[in-house]
């Protein structure tokens, strides 16, 4: 299991992890990525949260749904620039 830090909120790390993994090209363009449960095993979060780190993959781009199949890496032409975390992040 991934430790997450306490400092900031759970889903934000999740997210950016696994953007970074899909930036990176560990996850491939039309590759699966790991499902809800897959996410609530690995980081030890809960339903809700993966919920909330799989809309926001969504929206920024980066993955779409197939309903009953999954979600897969979308192509880079949808990818909105990464976000600075810092910035992002309240003060």
């Amino acid at each position: 299991m991934v430790e997450l830090q306490t400092s900031q909120p759970r889903w934000r790390q999740v997210y950016k992890i696994i953007s970074d993994r899909i930036r990176s090209g560990h996850y491939k363009v039309g590759e699966r990525i790991p499902s809800l449960i897959n996410l609530v095993e690995e980081f030890g979060i809960a339903n809700a949260t993966g919920q909330k780190v799989m809309r926001a993959l969504r929206q920024a781009g980066l993955i779409h749904t197939e309903p009953g199949l999954g979600s897969y890496v979308s192509d880079p032409s949808h990818w909105e620039p990464p976000v600075d975390e810092q910035a992002a992040s309240p003060q």
